[in-house]
């Protein structure tokens, strides 16, 4: 190890390899992590393909990091290399008018929304994450958040990639067109492969024209029948500018509303279900009559019984604020956090069934769910007052196993890392987790590429 070190050192520039302490404080995310042997800051493809053939030949992992905001020990890399692109992190260009972005895998999503807000256009994928989370990152998981509804998942941005194979082949397909039909599009294979088959350093991304309009409302919803007709009524009558539709349920909303929480209620509480919706548009004054008059219509047809719309932009941040506040379950902790995908006609009995089965074990047990309904993604927060590996275990077959009955996943946008490794098969058949070792070992053959991850060692 130590003559990989002393060779990586050769190839990379001053203060570009830390071990030690400096490796262990850089080893800060939002799950386990472990103590990296060392973490390499590479600033350019070049030095990530010298990196990625040194510890290859030298059978070493190497575990790539974004902005170790996972859920789900995907960037676990003790006693590993731990490989940082957060000094690969420029706007490289944006094409006005092919409405594209080429940036560097070490972006951090907020600088990028930001950049391409300046001409006018607008990159729409969104997450609570979004000001330490980069776009390597969002790639490599295939991230999802806020708008999947209208714009669809990460993988539906990205039009080319650059990517270096465990070997330091370096392939680059930079495509700009959104159609382009010549063979097998290789970028796929990268998006959500969790760093597993290559590293992501640099992306073209689709860009969309900057919205004019934004219409934000809490609603109330007295049961959850009136939930589906309302998506379907408001996706219908907005004619394509829905962008979000996120529901609460009653536990997560007292929670965000309710001292320490900043967050104040905008409607009343004691209603079951709270709907965040969003419309964006490019007509302000008359986006906004209609945004109005299709709530009150569902208000008078009983899909809501209560509505709050906000009135300026600082409104619609207070709404959006009390959906992304979700550090607050710290206040539950020890917690175990889920992230689940599933029809939408089945939620009502899941959760239900969820919630006894929990209760049945740990009659003190709390669990908030929230999600981005429209797309069939619920987040599921459980807290049974203890957790040791046992009760982990326990906690996750309940939560997991209902989901292989209704066609569910058990991981919607937040990858699978190490955390939901073993129950993959409840999601993917036997035929498909073979050919994805298959990909791997032909990709990655000595294994060094987040070795453990997704598939089993």
């Amino acid at each position: 190890m130590e003559e990989l070190i002393s060779k990586l050192r050769s190839v990379l520039s001053e203060g570009a390899v830390l071990e030690g302490e400096e490796a262990a404080q850089k080893a800060q995310g939002w799950t386990l992590m472990g103590v990296p042997r060392a973490v390499l800051l590479p600033g350019s493809t070049d030095q990530v393909s010298q990196v990625l053939r040194l510890c290859q030949r030298a059978k070493v992992a190497v575990v790539p990091w974004g902005g170790k905001t996972g859920l789900v020990e995907g960037t676990f890399a003790d006693k590993a290399i731990a490989l940082s692109l957060e000094r690969m992190n420029r706007v490289i260009d944006v094409d006005k008018l092919g409405a594209t972005a080429t940036v560097e895998a070490g972006c951090p999503l907020q600088v990028l929304c930001e950049r391409v807000e300046e001409d006018g256009l607008f990159f729409p994928l969104d997450l609570g994450a979004r000001g330490s989370a980069t776009i390597g990152g969002n790639i490599s998981t295939n991230a999802g958040g806020n708008r999947v509804l209208r714009f669809g998942m990460m993988r539906d941005m990205v039009l080319g990639l650059e990517v270096v194979l465990a070997d330091g082949t370096i392939v680059t397909s930079l495509n700009h067109l959104i159609k382009n039909n010549t063979g097998y599009d290789l970028k796929q294979l990268f998006i959500g492969s969790e760093g597993t088959l290559g590293v992501v350093t640099r992306a073209v991304l689709r860009l969309r024209p900057l919205p004019s309009s934004q219409n934000v409302a809490m609603v109330a919803v007295g049961e959850f029948s009136a939930l589906p007709r309302l998506l379907r009524r408001v996706e219908k009558d907005l004619a394509g500018t829905l962008s979000a539709f996120e529901v609460m349920w009653e536990d997560f909303y007292n929670l965000v509303t309710t001292p320490p929480a900043q967050g104040r209620a905008p409607v009343q509480k004691g209603y079951p279900y709270y709907v965040l919706i969003e419309s964006l548009g490019g007509e302000a004054g008359t986006d906004g009559e209609r945004f109005r008059a299709i709530l009150e219509a569902a208000l008078e047809d009983g899909d809501i019984v209560d509505a709050a719309i906000a009135k300026s932009q600082d409104e619609c941040k207070r709404i959006w604020a009390l959906r992304d506040d979700v550090g607050q379950v710290i206040q539950l902790a020890p917690i175990f956090t889920f992230d689940v995908s599933l029809p939408i006609r089945c939620m009502e009995d899941y959760v239900a069934s969820v919630r006894s089965a929990l209760q049945g074990q740990w009659p003190k047990m709390r669990m908030m769910v929230f999600g981005h309904m429209g797309d069939g993604n619920l987040h599921l927060i459980v807290s049974v007052g203890e957790q040791g590996p046992e009760t982990r275990h326990q906690v996750e077959l309940t939560v997991y196993q209902p989901l292989a009955a209704c066609g569910g996943s058990i991981s919607a946008e937040h990858g699978i890392g190490l955390q939901k490794r073993d129950y993959l098969p409840l999601s993917r058949s036997r035929e498909e987790i073979v050919l994805m070792a298959r990909m791997k070992q032909m990709l990655d053959p000595e294994n060094i590429l987040n070795p453990g991850k997704i598939i089993p060692l």
